[in-house]
């Protein structure tokens, strides 16, 4: 006989392309780093795509230059110090994201952030954007020794809502946070709304669950905590 399944305690999101839109900020800093050096822009969907993958990831697609060429961290470098001149210009939360947030609040579920986002930039990008209700925990690569697809974030996570990490609903518009949660032991949601590569399909990530579009996320995340508390 199956152990019976314990309450949620805790949704955790992933930043870029989860909780929050910030594309539109990576869209104009890389634009103005390649116009810098006499490039014309890139379209704006082409630069979306890349934004979850990292500042390394824009300058490969920027200046089709490898981590390890020469000049590639100078550009890496001034790509970051252009995004934290630009942070929170253009970023929003996606919709129904704030109105979900009130819901976990009011059913008494914490919520916090797991991201590949370094700390410096996660948190002069919170700061600007002051969430209400603001986060339990954010979680980034400066606090755990190995970053994500690695579970350890979300372990840490569990850790500090003190529940198991199956009581815990991590989201993620990339593969590598479904792994992250699957290797934790999370109930995983695949953000299909987010910065998902050509060629890549959400649905065949493997999943808990996956949505198409951020207003999904309310209903299904009330669902599974609804399941819970009756399985219990």
């Amino acid at each position: 006989m199956s152990p019976t399944p314990l309450p949620i305690r805790a949704v955790v999101f992933d930043l870029d392309g989860t909780l929050l839109d910030t594309a539109g900020d990576f869209i104009v800093v890389l634009n103005k780093l390649r116009r810098e050096h006499k490039l014309d822009s890139l379209p704006d969907e082409v630069i979306r795509r890349t934004v979850s993958n990292g500042a390394r990831a824009l300058v490969e697609l920027g200046f089709n230059c490898q981590e390890g060429e020469p000049g590639f961290e100078e550009l890496r470098e001034r790509l970051l110090e252009l995004y934290m001149q630009h942070i929170a210009v253009y970023t929003q939360p996606f919709s129904g994201i704030i109105e979900l947030l009130h819901d976990l609040k009011r059913s008494g579920i914490d919520w916090g952030i797991a991201t590949n986002k370094p700390e410096l930039y996660t948190q002069a990008l919170l700061e600007r954007m002051a969430l209400k209700p603001e986060p339990d925990i954010v979680i980034c690569p400066d606090n755990v020794t190995h970053r994500k697809p690695d579970p350890e974030s979300l372990l840490l996570a569990a850790r500090h809502f003190e529940c198991e990490p199956s009581q815990i609903i991590y989201l993620g518009d990339h593969i590598r946070d479904i792994e992250c949660g699957r290797r934790a032991g999370a109930i995983t949601v695949g953000c299909g709304y987010g910065y998902v590569a050509d060629g890549d399909d959400p649905y065949q990530w493997l999943a808990d669950h996956t949505v198409s579009h951020s207003l999904e996320l309310a209903p299904l995340i009330a669902q599974i905590i609804q399941e819970r508390q009756t399985a219990g």
